[in-house]
């Protein structure tokens, strides 16, 4: 991290940026590319300077993705950031959305883990053959 001589504000080059955030260099460039950080300041030499606003804004999309936003939809919870009272229906609309869409997975999990459960115990009890390895294989002939 260093400071300008005339400003306070601290300024961060890519390598600082990835050990405070834990992203790559190629996925800070990337999200300067499609438009999820605005364009980087920039020494003479082209060497990216970040802000405390841009580690601000890298952290939001952090934790919107580990909430399994997509990109997308971070790129509109951004927009939506800048004016939080106006947008407020619109973000209650897209997480209502998300969750719905994560209540389907689970879901979706649970039958899952139901199937290798009963799969497991079957095979726990067979004698014969391998019901695992016959359910898959039905499944495939399908």
């Amino acid at each position: 991290m260093r400071r300008k001589a005339d400003d306070k504000r601290p300024e961060y080059r890519i390598g600082d940026v990835t050990r405070l955030t834990g992203l790559s260099a190629d996925t800070l460039r990337y999200y300067e590319k499609i438009g999820l950080l605005p364009s980087i300041a920039r020494t003479a030499s082209g060497i990216r300077i970040y802000t405390d606003k841009d580690i601000s804004r890298l952290r939001f999309i952090q934790r919107a993705q580990k909430m399994n936003f997509s990109l997308a939809e971070i790129a509109s919870l951004l927009t939506m950031r800048e004016a939080p009272q106006r947008a407020r229906n619109n973000v209650r609309e897209l997480t209502s959305m998300k969750l719905e869409e994560i209540e389907a997975r689970l879901k979706d999990i649970r039958t899952l883990r139901n199937e290798l459960q009963l799969l497991l115990n079957l095979c726990r009890t067979s004698d014969a053959g391998c019901p695992i390895i016959e359910s898959l294989d039905r499944h495939e002939n399908r």
